[in-house]
């Protein structure tokens, strides 16, 4: 089985710009390698999906998205407006509450898509409904994997930890893990803009590039976030023979790319001609 996770797609109204960002075009890029390299995916993953939260932007992501080789899962992020990606997508799955929480069986993989978003806040919250659903989804189930766009818990990189999942969500999330560690297979997140790894109760925990304005991690700033629009990167989650596999995928380069060999000498130094 493959995956396909895109964080930060983050696309503004038609004609908007992201300081000297074009997100429609890197939108555009993202998606012409998503329907090409990567078009035997079983899921395509992607979370914070509009960087101010309008029906606008919503709608074009909503369009982007439409042709896609695989069936699409929506997580929202911080960016995101919970009505107004309600309104664009009314028949999109979402819990009891109305929480954008939903899950999946994929062979015998529960694949489960967190909403930890709240309203005017760049930071997580796993309140008492959100840790109750995961709860249920997580009780018998044997093998999970899981998608949320914040990261649950400190990265050590001080100006992003302000903005994980709150210091008051992480004791209950942190108990829940703990107990449901043997059947969750990794999680997977955003937010960062940047390639971390860690693990948490156990469990790993990682994490994949933005596909608009990549993170740069600086561990001396305590307060401001530093980022450049380097090139786009998503990752490829493989699951086979009981293994999961995490890939981060370039697709965008300064000079066409090339092929080789894999037998010594395809690697041998080139001999100067006589």
């Amino acid at each position: 089985m493959k995956l396909i996770h895109i964080s930060e797609i983050s696309p503004a109204c038609p004609g908007e710009r992201m300081g000297d960002i074009d997100p429609h075009r890197r939108l555009g890029q993202l998606l012409t390698h998503a329907r090409g390299s990567n078009g035997d995916a079983d899921r395509t993953i992607t979370c914070d999906l509009t960087h101010w939260g309008a029906p606008a932007a919503c709608q074009t992501r909503k369009d982007a998205l439409v042709d896609l080789s695989c069936p699409v899962r929506l997580l929202v992020g911080n960016h995101d407006d919970h009505a107004n990606f309600l309104s664009v997508l009314p028949d999109h799955p979402k819990d009891e509450i109305g929480f954008i929480n939903h899950a999946e069986s994929l062979g015998d993989i529960r694949l489960i898509c967190l909403d930890i978003a709240a309203p005017r806040t760049h930071a997580g919250h796993f309140v008492t409904d959100r840790i109750a659903w995961l709860e249920a989804e997580l009780k018998d189930c044997a093998r999970a994997c899981s998608f949320m766009h914040q990261n649950a818990m400190e990265l050590g990189w001080s100006a992003e930890d302000r903005i994980a999942i709150v210091d008051a969500s992480r004791p209950a999330f942190a108990d829940l893990l703990t107990h449901c560690r043997d059947r969750i297979e990794c999680m997977h997140f955003g937010h960062v803009h940047a390639v971390a790894h860690r693990t948490c109760c156990g469990i790993p925990l990682a994490s994949v590039r933005s596909a608009s304005m990549q993170g740069i991690p600086d561990f001396t700033e305590p307060d401001l976030l530093l980022g450049a629009p380097m090139a786009l990167s998503c990752a490829v989650v493989l699951f086979k023979d009981g293994t999961t596999v995490i890939y981060g995928i370039p697709f965008t380069w300064d000079s066409p790319a090339f092929t080789c060999g894999t037998s010594r000498e395809d690697w041998a130094k080139p001999v100067a001609p006589e």
